[in-house]
């Protein structure tokens, strides 16, 4: 079962409002179960369930196979200081802390950055994309890591602006 078989099928459940849905073809088994404010999809081939967990509003989702579904990454809480400054992303794209690898991170936690000063690049479509702190401040916690693919408008940095 290829990604676009899947995504025509998760569409027509989503269509349909079908809740649950179990698909055996040879070797693959597609399991996908619908609730509330997620989708989980599930795909085996010879292997162990993999589960993706899905927001309902990015359905219909597509998952390739087994082999190429990561596990889900626990998802970062919003840090419960009201005065952070939270530096997002502009862009889709795989999330770098450093210019290149072996090469220290361009901000750690606790360090002071300034206006303008690089925090971390984005790959997109093999453009590097610098992005820089819109405020002067104190990082406060990274909410990304190196390698790690991103969405518009995540969440990758908290700073405390200074005074």
């Amino acid at each position: 079962m290829n990604q676009k078989e899947l995504k025509e099928l998760i569409e027509f459940l989503i269509e349909k409002d079908i809740a649950e849905f179990e698909l055996e073809r040879g070797d693959v088994k597609v399991k996908v179960k619908r609730g509330g404010q997620h989708t989980v999809v599930q795909a085996r081939a010879e292997a162990p369930y993999a589960a993706v967990t899905v927001p309902q509003a990015v359905a219909p989702a597509v998952v390739a196979s087994a082999a190429s579904v990561p596990a889900a990454a626990p998802a970062a809480d919003p840090v419960p200081e009201e005065n952070l400054h939270i530096v997002k992303s502009p862009i889709v794209g795989t999330l770098y802390e450093a210019p290149s690898p072996g090469a220290p991170p361009f901000v750690k936690v606790g360090d002071m950055v300034e206006v303008g000063q690089v925090l971390c690049i984005v790959e997109a479509m093999k453009l590097l994309n610098e992005i820089e702190s819109d405020v002067a401040g104190e990082i406060v916690k990274k909410l990304g890591s190196n390698g790690q693919p991103i969405e518009y408008g995540q969440e990758l940095f908290a700073i405390r602006a200074k005074k």
